[in-house]
């Protein structure tokens, strides 16, 4: 089956870097991919590297992180430059996020500031993230939100309804896809049922470690199972928790699957077979 061409425009996507990282961080590691997709996107690609809100404090982050001194030497207080979209509480599943609402606002505004984005990519804990935003920009998310409220579920976030009078609409188009690597998806608690329930309609595609010792790959199916349609958009990689950026078969198979989801909606979104990352030439 051809592939289908890149597009004649510029496309811009959104970057969400993982837990303990920053935005730069997550760009210095993303350089070998960023070359390649301005090589398959040759009308233009912007990559937008946000940092998360939440600044992490040492007892937060369960490695060594680099750290500065802020204050007198008596009352001197370390600061990591290591940042979340939330933090996790709990010892096992189900999980609560704490600060999740002020993350979701971080996003929004970059939204509205420097949007509009075709798609986001996100790694971890901002792959989990991406598969959440791409589910609040959807029609009639807002409405499914606040039928699962009573139960128990979180309200639609107030950062993403647009102030223009009109309850149902939101502060950005429906994203055109979303990409996770080593993502997961928030189980076995009410409160963030909303994201997944209906499933996510966006086009996602999924990179799994199969060494990953972070991220159990229960967790990431998880985010997979919450997708409308999932076959052919699961890709494994022979490593464990990170994000293939220079591999060939792996960076291939993330523009095949961006170049067929930007021309299907670029076409009007008239009916198209896609191409299953199965079918790339893609040796998994």
């Amino acid at each position: 089956m051809a592939a289908a061409p890149p597009p004649k425009r510029p496309i811009k996507v959104l970057m969400l870097h993982g837990f303990t990282q920053s935005g730069p961080l997550f760009h210095a590691k993303t350089r070998a991919l960023e070359k390649n997709l301005q090589k398959a996107f040759p009308s233009g690609i912007s990559l937008v590297y946000p940092t998360a809100p939440i600044r992490l404090s040492p007892a937060d982050v369960p490695f060594p992180v680099a750290t500065t001194t802020n204050g007198d030497a008596n009352g001197a207080e370390e600061e990591t430059d290591a940042w979340a979209w939330w933090r996790r509480k709990g010892d096992a599943e189900p999980y609560t996020y704490e600060g999740i609402e002020q993350g979701l606002a971080h996003l929004a505004s970059i939204l509205q500031k420097e949007g509009p984005f075709d798609g986001v990519v996100g790694f971890s804990q901002g792959g989990a993230m991406a598969g959440m935003l791409a589910s609040l920009l959807e029609p009639g998310r807002r409405e499914g939100f606040e039928a699962l409220y009573p139960k128990g579920g979180m309200r639609y976030p107030e950062s993403f309804e647009a102030d223009t009078g009109y309850v149902e609409e939101v502060i950005h188009p429906q994203l055109k896809f979303a990409v996770s690597y080593s993502g997961f998806a928030a189980r076995g608690v009410d409160l963030y049922k909303g994201f997944y329930d209906p499933k996510i309609t966006t086009p996602m595609l999924h990179f799994l470690g199969t060494l990953d010792a972070v991220v159990e790959e229960t967790r990431s199916l998880a985010l997979v199972e919450a997708c409308d349609k999932s076959e052919g958009r699961v890709v494994y990689h022979p490593g464990g928790h990170f994000l293939p950026s220079s591999q060939k078969a792996y960076v291939s198979a993330l523009i095949g699957f961006m170049k067929e989801v930007l021309h299907a909606a670029d076409e009007g979104g008239k009916e198209k077979k896609e191409e299953s990352v199965e079918d790339m030439d893609v040796p998994f």
